[in-house]
């Protein structure tokens, strides 16, 4: 990443369109279907635990806090319908992480689709537009990934994204207790594009 935190950057909107998926700021009817996907057991597998209503909408209220203070960061994921608000699907966005991770300062890429969704390259999509915004208007140097060992899924879009995994950049994650099945965690890097920004 670079030497200095990424400034403030007012996202334009077509940056975060792509031909099946839309990233946008979160609104108040993402709050449902967003607590449901958090509650859902197989889409919280690799996380510490599901979220309940309460502690769902606290995520949203800090995601959307962060979009209107920096101008990035993780956005509300919907289908695409043309001249039409279509359905939401998942959050996707770039994120700086709170914890003391070994390889920080970083930024990460993160997503998280409901399950209704897999398995139809949307997340990857939805990926791709997180990438172009943090190498283009964010003029990122690197962004990373990172997942606990065991999440085969979400290593795999990884390598799709043309991440690479160094085994020497595995950790234990420091929000996980000792002996925990999920704390080995596993780090992915993608260096930006050499050459011009892309441009939209």
């Amino acid at each position: 990443m670079p030497a200095t935190e990424p400034p403030f950057a007012l996202v334009d909107p077509a940056w975060l369109q792509g031909p099946r998926v839309r990233l946008r700021p979160w609104r108040a009817a993402d709050l449902a279907p967003f607590a449901a996907m958090s509650a859902d057991a197989q889409t919280m597998a690799y996380f510490l635990s599901t979220l309940d209503t309460a502690a769902s909408e606290a995520m949203v209220q800090r995601c959307q806090a962060l979009i209107e203070t920096q101008g990035w960061g993780l956005w509300a994921m919907e289908l695409a319908s043309p001249g039409a608000d279509g359905p939401f699907i998942g959050l996707c966005g770039l994120h700086r992480p709170a914890w003391s991770l070994p390889f920080a300062p970083c930024i990460e890429i993160s997503w998280r689709l409901a399950r209704p969704w897999w398995g139809r390259g949307l997340a990857r999509e939805a990926a791709g537009l997180a990438l172009a915004v943090g190498f283009g208007p964010l003029a990122l140097d690197e962004i990373v990934a990172f997942t606990t060992a065991a999440n085969q899924r979400s290593r795999a879009l990884m390598v799709r994204l043309g991440m690479r995994h160094d085994p020497d950049d595995d950790f234990d994650h420091p929000a996980l207790p000792d002996g925990h099945p999920l704390q080995r965690h596993v780090l992915y890097r993608l260096a930006a594009p050499r050459g011009a920004r892309p441009q939209r």
